[in-house]
């Protein structure tokens, strides 16, 4: 193909652009053009990493990936693609992936056969069950896992098992959000659609680091900063980072204290008339629950009191609710967070302004919080209060870290307590799925399973002793993560592990499965604005490897559950795939979550439920946007319908300090995340050259002044320690992050043992949501 110089000049001009955002445009040199002829075969796709949901144009060429670009077409990123986006072909095929079953023989894994493997687990987990019941056996999935993957597990484990061990690894990263939102609205997922991006006027990032964690919704939303000048951001949260650079304003808070400054910008909000009493009296309810909650701790073996702890809700006045935040003066704020009293004023008025629209965004900083429901709720009263909801431009919105965190792990119902509809706790729900499954009245077990951390704790102790861990890497994401690999390889312990790669999960494990990946398999992700979204498979997998969706039917047939997934294919295309999610749309059809056919999927590039006479939804509960709200009712928060009338609720959440908090023997506190090259415990991304090459080790970003005051220099050799363990990295003193006095930042995706941040993570939890707060603990640095 020809290529003038000008039209090289002014394509390498746009890339450099985009790349100093964090993304990359999809094909600048319009090498796509050649595509044909070279015969490359491009099918579409939703990238595999977070849970922005980009859509990827996959190339294949002689059974292999070969290239991958930004859709053009897709109206979420519009071709764009962030780094790691750009470098999907080579997650498929390090040198090192697994191509057939393994399994541990006299301390050694050696290959087997897959009969050999499936009939092993199904033997293992069918004895367990007949001795020990539906409480000694689990399976721990994932917010990667295809809708059908999630949806067959769940049938697998509570139809089949009669076990609710079944947790995804989206506990650790957005069951938080899911509190809030089921607490508040009665409903799951954001109100809203990535379309706010171009209507709002002010935008909040509460602990989100969109620069990097989401860096194509973060190249929108500096679009429309670069276009209107009127439109300001607000960035908050523990360290100054790349997201902090182009805010107008940062506002650096003390851990765990943004719940005294969301109170205090509540009380600014009443104080100086920024409230929509017209809203609120037609549309708000006010709540208080327990408080000084327990935070999931075990101490000599007895847990605090979090893993059982349940919420004990009442309803109080508006009156009530002012007086409670009324302690909250920006002064108090100030003294408890150290920013200023004037900084808070300040952005209270800002996000109070009646002429200006206003969406939150948060990730993990709000999420993996022992208080992360209550903060959630803290926005959402900012939003009820000012009326700033669902319309275009004002709403709070989570951002997921997952492809399919929402699709798979929250819609779907993957978690220890929830079923496809609703949860296990009600009797109504486990009947209606009953009637669904077509299992006999009583089949369903209503005691909520083992969470994330309580599964790893029971796995510990023995009281859980089979446990197969799928599309995650299960112990190197866990806190305290030493303690529990030491569990795992206990007497009378049975662990699964099926992945595409060797990891830390894999090297404990008694049997390992290797899996298909992404587009080795057909499959279906859900993002974080409700976008459901389908791809044919575009390669075959590797080997004798096989997608999560086989293994979990091929044991389930062998253990005699086989009627579970006994559809007549013919009436689905031959697809079992299509047999489950036509199955699974009764689940949604008829209370707000309503999906389209199989087949239409695969025709559009996504579709934001619920999606009524084939017409998606894009803000929820409000008249003129929502099917589901009526001509005359303004707003309708229907999952409170019979609670509350359709009123969403706004809580009384006060200021409570973290578990661990820095003192004389470990000074300083811990905060763990992610980076922009690197993608979670870093199985696809550090097999990617140019990806390990930019990031190919952890560090700790430090203060100057801390630095400097223990005689460390940038990029010298520390030790960090906590309570739990300790880990040797280098020290980045005038790095990307940029974290404030007294704190310390390393991200988890660095696997070697003697690196792996999660050896000093606190195992504590939001009480609530069961979610792990992995930005809070005590630690201490020093010289190597």
């Amino acid at each position: 193909m020809k290529l003038s110089r000008r039209k090289f000049l002014k394509a390498s001009a746009v890339a450099a652009a985009m790349t100093a955002a964090g993304v990359s445009v999809s094909d600048p040199l319009g090498l796509s053009e050649a595509s044909a002829a070279d015969g490359i075969k491009w099918t579409k796709a939703p990238c595999r990493f977070c849970g922005t949901g980009c859509g990827i144009m996959v190339g294949a060429r002689n059974g292999k990936l070969v290239a991958t670009k930004g859709d053009p077409d897709s109206p979420v990123n519009r071709g764009l693609n962030c780094i790691k986006g750009y470098f999907l072909a080579k997650i498929l095929y390090g040198k090192d992936r697994l191509t057939k079953p393994l399994i541990r023989n006299n301390g050694r894994m050696v290959e087997a056969s897959w009969d050999e493997a499936l009939d092993i687990i199904a033997s293992k987990y069918k004895t367990t069950l007949d001795k020990y019941g539906p409480t000694s056996i689990g399976v721990f999935g994932s917010g990667q896992w295809t809708i059908w993957e999630g949806y067959a597990a769940s049938k697998f484990v509570k139809a089949g098992m009669r076990s609710n061990n079944l947790d995804p690894n989206a506990r650790f990263c957005m069951a938080s959000a899911v509190g809030g939102f089921m607490r508040t609205f009665g409903k799951d997922e954001p109100m809203g659609c990535y379309d706010d991006l171009e209507y709002a006027d002010t935008f909040f990032t509460w602990g989100a680091n969109m620069a990097e964690m989401h860096p194509v919704l973060y190249s929108r939303l500096t679009d429309r900063k670069l276009k209107f000048t009127h439109v300001r951001h607000v960035d908050m949260g523990t360290q100054i980072t790349r997201t902090s650079s182009t805010a107008d304003i940062m506002i650096l808070f003390k851990p765990q204290t943004d719940l005294a400054i969301a109170n205090a910008m509540a009380n600014i909000l009443i104080k100086e008339g920024y409230v929509n009493e017209d809203f609120v009296s037609k549309h708000v309810t006010f709540k208080r629950g327990l408080h000084n909650l327990p935070y999931g701790l075990e101490i000599n073996g007895r847990n605090d009191g979090g893993a059982t702890f349940k919420d004990k809700a009442r309803g109080v006045s508006y009156e009530a609710y002012k007086k409670f935040v009324s302690i909250y003066t920006p002064a108090y704020a100030s003294k408890l967070s150290g920013v200023p009293a004037a900084r808070i004023v300040e952005i209270a008025r800002l996000f109070g302004d009646p002429e200006r629209k206003t969406v939150s965004y948060w990730t993990m900083g709000m999420n993996q919080h022992t208080r992360g429901v209550w903060m959630n709720h803290l926005v959402y009263n900012l939003h009820l209060l000012t009326g700033k909801i669902s319309e275009p431009g004002n709403g709070p919105f989570s951002l997921t870290g997952q492809p399919s965190a929402c699709g798979t792990a929250r819609e779907v119902g993957t978690f220890a307590h929830k079923l496809p509809r609703g949860v296990v706790t009600n009797p109504k729900h486990r009947a209606f799925a009953e009637k669904i499954w077509k299992l006999p009245p009583g089949t369903i077990n209503p005691k909520p399973g083992y969470h994330s951390v309580e599964m790893a704790r029971a796995f510990d102790r023995g009281d859980l002793k089979c446990l197969w861990v799928m599309c995650n890497n299960f112990f190197q994401a866990l806190p305290n993560v030493t303690r529990y690999r030491k569990g795992a390889r206990k007497q009378g312990r049975f662990l699964v592990v099926s992945d595409p790669y060797p990891t830390r999960s894999t090297e404990l494990a008694d049997v390992v499965l290797p899996t298909a990946m992404w587009v080795e398999k057909e499959g279906a992700y859900g993002n974080a604005e409700r976008r459901t979204q389908f791809w044919e498979q575009a390669v075959e997998p590797p080997g004798e490897s096989k997608s999560d969706l086989w293994q979990i039917i091929e044991v389930a047939k062998r253990m005699g559950y086989g009627h579970l997934f006994d559809y007549d294919l013919s009436k689905y295309d031959g697809k079992i795939e299509k047999a489950l999610f036509e199955e699974y749309r009764n689940f949604g059809r008829g209370v707000g979550k309503d999906l389209a056919p199989f087949d239409v999927y695969h025709k559009v590039r996504g579709l934001r439920w619920p999606v009524i006479d084939g017409k998606e939804t894009l803000w929820r509960y409000r008249e003129g946007y929502d099917p589901y709200v009526k001509a005359g009712e303004e707003y309708n928060f229907y999952g409170n319908k019979k609670k509350t009338g359709g009123k969403a609720n706004i809580w009384l959440c006060p200021y409570e300090p973290a578990p661990e908090e820095p003192d004389s023997k470990y000074p300083l506190w811990l905060c763990t995340g992610r980076v922009l090259e690197q993608w979670h415990s870093g199985t696809m991304t550090q097999r990617v050259p140019e990806l390990h090459r930019a990031a190919p080790e952890a560090f700790v970003s430090m203060h100057p002044e801390d630095a400097n005051s223990l005689g460390i220099k940038n990029r010298s050799r520390v030790r960090v320690m906590s309570r739990r363990g300790e880990i040797i990295v280098r020290a980045e003193i005038e790095g990307r992050n940029k974290p404030q006095k007294g704190l310390v930042f390393v991200p988890w995706f660095d696997e070697d043992l003697t690196r792996m941040v999660n050896n000093l993570t606190l195992d504590v939890y939001d009480p609530i949501s069961k979610q792990v707060d992995f930005k809070k603990c005590a630690c201490r640095v020093e010289k190597v």
